[in-house]
């Protein structure tokens, strides 16, 4: 599997977060505009760590993704 960098971690922390914090409460604007920024920053890097690593784009994201979301188990 793909090893995702700590900064690659912590965006896709970020994103999680704000989308927590979007989804608490019903939909507005300002409420899901922190969401998708905190989004398009995560995926602009994981496109291009995965190209800076020569690594499989989706492979990276998935690794990332799993890292936070399933923290008791470890990224190989």
């Amino acid at each position: 599997m793909a090893k995702p960098s700590d900064e690659l971690i912590n965006l896709c922390r970020a994103a999680v977060e704000a989308e927590r914090e979007a989804t608490s409460a019903p939909y507005t604007e300002e409420r899901w505009a922190p969401w998708r920024a905190a989004a398009e920053t995560f995926q602009a890097a994981v496109t291009a760590e995965a190209a800076a690593t020569e690594t499989d784009r989706g492979k990276l994201e998935m690794a990332a993704k799993k890292a936070v979301l399933h923290s008791d188990t470890t990224v190989e």
